[in-house]
């Protein structure tokens, strides 16, 4: 049978593409709501913020992501609850719970965790939003292809929007505009940099480096279709590390609190839970959790401490200020020791 760990990474494996769909859809139904010309209007007055607005990215627009977390917060917790050790009181009584999912507790930390996601999503989209605007007055763009740097090009064949920014952060959003400045530079050295972006459409590598080859800068219209997919790239890559991410963290969250509960039924004391950091033990793992391989803490609350100096109770946990670095794309776990109630009931024929 496959060990709980197997079991909690089978399970984001699952869910991730759940919340990925939820992300994209929204993105979709953000980009179908705005009305360019109103952008357009706002972009003319040189109006920033106005322009921003007109773009209605409000929070409530990325609730499906809530409910992708509440989801996976559940499914962690109940996986959990069913492989943990079977729990005596302190007179070794059997314990008997169930995970509960609507425990107060359980339940402010999905709330804390799906209002951190919709947050940061719709805060990246706004600073990604600025960022372009403020860029491509700087270019000399028209109101109107900064607009539709914004908001994306109409597809001929389905309709929809494809290309903008919406849905992008705003590093990803620089990346867009420096790719534009160097692709239309005719600067060999710039232009080379586009080859070497792991998201970019490598349909379009012959036509770049033709142009490299003449020096001379790519035509508007070439060098707008390429942008236009390499966003429709970085949005999935986006999506994708989002939905990793913060399935992931729910379920761990999940997890912890799961043994949290645990302890609450049987009454003992935290003091008594060690836990110990595993890494996923491959090349992949980032160097600082390399180092917090096997580290251990007492109790429940006490965090572990990356070299970086930011500290987690859990992998991906974000509660005590630990920043992106140190959980995008997490596959650590956590082992919780309860050992002293496996054997408590063992001894007691439970």
């Amino acid at each position: 049978m496959a060990t709980l760990r197997q079991q909690l990474l089978d399970l984001i494996d699952k869910l991730s593409p759940d919340m990925e769909k939820a992300f994209l859809e929204a993105v979709s139904e953000v980009k179908s709501e705005i009305v360019l010309k109103e952008v357009v209007e706002r972009l003319e007055r040189q109006d920033i913020e106005g322009a921003i607005q007109a773009l209605h990215v409000q929070p409530s627009a990325f609730r499906s992501l809530g409910e992708a977390v509440r989801q996976a917060f559940s499914a962690g917790g109940s996986l959990v609850a069913k492989a943990m050790p079977k729990l005596a009181d302190f007179i070794g009584a059997r314990v008997v719970w169930r995970w509960d999912v609507g425990n107060q507790r359980a339940e402010a930390n999905i709330r804390d965790l799906s209002s951190k996601l919709i947050t940061n999503v719709s805060e990246g989209i706004i600073e990604a939003a600025r960022t372009t605007i403020v860029s491509g007055y700087a270019q000399g763009q028209g109101p109107n292809s900064i607009a539709l740097d914004l908001v994306g090009r109409r597809s001929a064949i389905t309709g929809q929007r494809e290309g903008g920014v919406i849905g992008l952060n705003g590093p990803q959003a620089e990346l867009m505009a420096r790719t534009r400045i160097n692709l239309m530079s005719g600067d060999p050295a710039l232009m080379k940099k586009y080859l070497d972006l792991k998201t970019r459409d490598k349909r379009f590598d012959g036509t770049v480096r033709k142009a490299i080859a003449a020096g001379k800068p790519l035509d508007k219209a070439t060098a707008e279709k390429i942008l236009m997919r390499l966003r429709d790239k970085n949005l999935k890559l986006r999506g994708e590390i989002i939905a990793r991410t913060e399935t992931a963290t729910s379920v761990m969250s999940a997890k912890h609190e799961a043994y949290q509960q645990g302890l609450d039924a049987a009454g003992r004391d935290a003091s008594l839970v060690t836990r110990k950091w595993r890494s996923a033990g491959d090349g992949r793992v980032r160097h600082t959790h390399m180092i917090l391989n096997n580290q251990e803490v007492r109790g429940m609350d006490l965090a572990f401490q990356s070299p970086t100096g930011a500290m987690l109770r859990y992998p991906g946990d974000t509660s005590l200020g630990a920043g992106a670095g140190e959980i995008i794309n997490c596959r650590c776990d956590v082992e919780y020791n309860f050992d002293f109630a496996e054997a408590y009931a063992r001894s007691r024929g439970l």
